[in-house]
C-alpha cells in the first residue's frame, strides 16, 4: 500500500489534504489524509495539422476543460511542431493549475494517411509520412502514458459522428483546413482501410492539369479546396482575403468575384463526395472546417452537386449534406475519444494493453 500511494503521489494522482498532526499525541508520523486531485490532468487530445496544432485536455470524468492552439509555417520541422505542442501544453497547465502527472492516455492525430508499422510492408511514397519519428516517443517519454496515433481528419470524423444525438451508422465527412482530408462510418464503425488510406478524399484528382499537390500529384481535391488555396483563388479574383476573417467580410458584402470562387470549389467538393457517396450510400455527408461556417454558400453549392451526382439512385430520403457541428477542435476531441476507447465506432481499433486502461464504468463520451 505504501508503495502504490507513493507511486501515485509521484505522479501527481493523490494529493495529501491534511493530516492529524495538530492533534495527535504520542511519537510516530503523523497520520495523512490523501485525496484524488480535481487538478489532475487524465486524458491529453493533440491534432497536428499542416499549420498548427491543437490541443485538448479532459479530466477524469472525461469532460474537455482546457483547449488552446498555435500555429506554425506549412513545413515546420516535426521536432519543432513538437516543441510547439509542449509549450502549449505547459501554458494550459499554467493557466488552468492542472498538472499531467496521471494521465491514462494520449491521443494524437497527424496529417496524411495513417501506415500502422506491419512487418514487410513498404514504405510510404508519400513526401510527408504520417506519424514520423519522434512523435509518439517524444510524448512517451514526457508523460509516461500510453499513445494513440491516427489521422487527424479521421479522429475528426469520429467526433462528429459522437457529437449527433444518435451515433451515425454511415457517415461520410470531409475536412477543409490547412489540407483536406476525409473520414468513414461504415455500418457503425470507423474504418482505417488495409493500409490506413481510407479516406483520403483529399487527393483524389479533381484537375489532371492542376497544381502540384504535396503528395506528388496534380490537381487533387485539396489543391482546389484547401483553405490557403481558397484564400489564394479569391485573391487571383481580385479580392483581398488573407484569412477567414477578411473571407467572412467579403461573404457579408456579397462579392461576386469570391462567391464565384467559393461556388467552384463547392462544386469540385461535390463531385468528389458524388463518387464516394454512390459506392457508400451514406446515411449523412459532413463537411468540416471553420470555413463551413464563414462560407456556408461552400456547403450548399457541394449539396447541390452531390444531389446531382446522385439523382440517378432511387432513394426514399433526402441526402442529408451539412455543415459538422465542431469546429478546429474536431480532430484533438477524436484524439480524445479514441484514448477513451469506448464508442463502437472504435470495435476494429487494437486493444491497449490491460494495465494501461482507464476504468470503463467511468468512461463518458466526449460531447
Amino acid at each position: 500500500m505504501s508503495e502504490i500511494t507513493a507511486a501515485l503521489l509521484q505522479r501527481g494522482a493523490i494529493v495529501v489534504a491534511d493530516t492529524d498532526a495538530a492533534t495527535r499525541e504520542g511519537s510516530g508520523r503523523p497520520a495523512e489524509r490523501l485525496v484524488l486531485d480535481p487538478d489532475s490532468g487524465q486524458f491529453l487530445g493533440v491534432d497536428f495539422g499542416h499549420r498548427r496544432v491543437y490541443i485538448a485536455v479532459a479530466d477524469a470524468s472525461h469532460t474537455v476543460f482546457a483547449e488552446g492552439s498555435v500555429r506554425y509555417p506549412d513545413g515546420t520541422a516535426w521536432s519543432e511542431r513538437i516543441r510547439l505542442a509542449m509549450d502549449r501544453i505547459d501554458t494550459l497547465s499554467q493557466e488552468t493549475g492542472v498538472h499531467f502527472g496521471a494521465l491514462q492516455g494520449i491521443g494524437i492525430g497527424v496529417p496524411g494517411p495513417y501506415l500502422a508499422d506491419s512487418p514487410g510492408m513498404p514504405a510510404a511514397s508519400w513526401t510527408h509520412r504520417l506519424a514520423p519519428e519522434g512523435v509518439e516517443s517524444a510524448f512517451t517519454e514526457r508523460f509516461g502514458a500510453p499513445v494513440v496515433i491516427d489521422n487527424n481528419t479521421r479522429l475528426a470524423a469520429l467526433a462528429e459522428a459522437l457529437a449527433r444525438p444518435d451515433v451515425v451508422e454511415d457517415l461520410l465527412y470531409v475536412r477543409l483546413s490547412d489540407g483536406v482530408g476525409g473520414g468513414l462510418v461504415v455500418s457503425g464503425r470507423l474504418v482505417t482501410g488495409s493500409r490506413g488510406f481510407a479516406g483520403e478524399i483529399g487527393h483524389v484528382t479533381a484537375d489532371p492539369s492542376g497544381s502540384l499537390c504535396r503528395c506528388g500529384k496534380r490537381g487533387c481535391l485539396e489543391t482546389i479546396a484547401c483553405v490557403p488555396a481558397i484564400f489564394q483563388a479569391c485573391r487571383d479574383a481580385g479580392s483581398h482575403v488573407d484569412d477567414l476573417d477578411d473571407l467572412a467580410r467579403a461573404v457579408q458584402r456579397g462579392e461576386p468575384a469570391v462567391d464565384a470562387v467559393l461556388r467552384e470549389v463547392g462544386a469540385a467538393i461535390g463531385r468528389a463526395l458524388g463518387a464516394a457517396a454512390m459506392v457508400l450510400n451514406p446515411e449523412e455527408v459532413v463537411i468540416g472546417g471553420d470555413i463551413a461556417h464563414v462560407a456556408p454558400v461552400i456547403v450548399d453549392q457541394a449539396a447541390a452537386t452531390l444531389r446531382y451526382e446522385l439523382y440517378s439512385v432511387p432513394s426514399d430520403q433526402p441526402q442529408v449534406v451539412r455543415a459538422a457541428q465542431l469546429r478546429d477542435s474536431d480532430g484533438a476531441f477524436g484524439a480524445v475519444a479514441a484514448v477513451f476507447h469506448q464508442s463502437p465506432l472504435l470495435a476494429g481499433y487494437p486493444d491497449l494493453p490491460p494495465a494501461e486502461r482507464a476504468d470503463p464504468s467511468r468512461r463518458r463520451s466526449v460531447q
